[in-house]
C-alpha cells in the first residue's frame, strides 16, 4: 500500500493491509462514536468506496489507510479527548477523500445516507 507516502502512519499502513480487520474494527468504532461524528456520512461513503470492487486499487489503498487511521486506538490526538479527539481523524479522512473524490460515487453516498438513516447497527453486513 502506498507506505512511501505515509511517513509516520506505519501502524495504519499495516492495519490497512488486513481488509477484514479494517472492516470489523471500522463498524465497531463507528457504532461507538457515530453520534459525535459530524463527518459520519463522508466516512461511510469512503468506506463503501474502499470496499467497492469497481474502485481502483490505489484509491482503495488511500481510503483504507485513512479508515485504518480512524479505527486505530492511538493516534496524534487521542480519541478520548472530547471534540478535539477526532479532529486528526477528520483531517486524515478529509485529505484522503479530497485526493480520490472523483471515485466516491453517488451510489457510495446514497449507501452511506441509507446506512445512517436505518441505523449503523443494521448497516454492517
Amino acid at each position: 500500500m502506498a507506505a512511501e507516502h505515509s511517513v509516520g502512519f506505519e501502524p495504519a499502513d499495516r492495519l490497512a493491509e488486513d481488509r477484514e480487520s479494517v472492516r470489523r474494527r471500522f463498524w465497531r468504532k463507528l457504532k461507538r462514536v457515530v453520534a459525535h461524528l459530524p463527518v459520519a456520512e463522508d466516512l461511510l461513503a469512503a468506506y463503501y468506496c474502499a470496499f467497492d470492487r469497481q474502485t481502483p486499487r490505489h484509491v482503495q489503498a488511500s481510503l483504507l489507510g485513512a479508515i485504518a487511521y480512524f479505527i486505530l486506538p492511538f493516534d496524534f490526538i487521542p480519541d478520548v479527548m472530547p471534540v478535539l479527539g477526532f479532529t486528526d481523524d477528520a483531517a486524515v479522512l478529509a485529505t484522503a477523500i479530497r485526493m480520490v473524490a472523483g471515485h466516491i460515487t453517488s451510489e457510495h453516498r446514497d449507501a452511506a445516507r441509507a446506512a445512517l438513516k436505518r441505523g449503523v447497527d443494521e448497516a454492517e453486513e
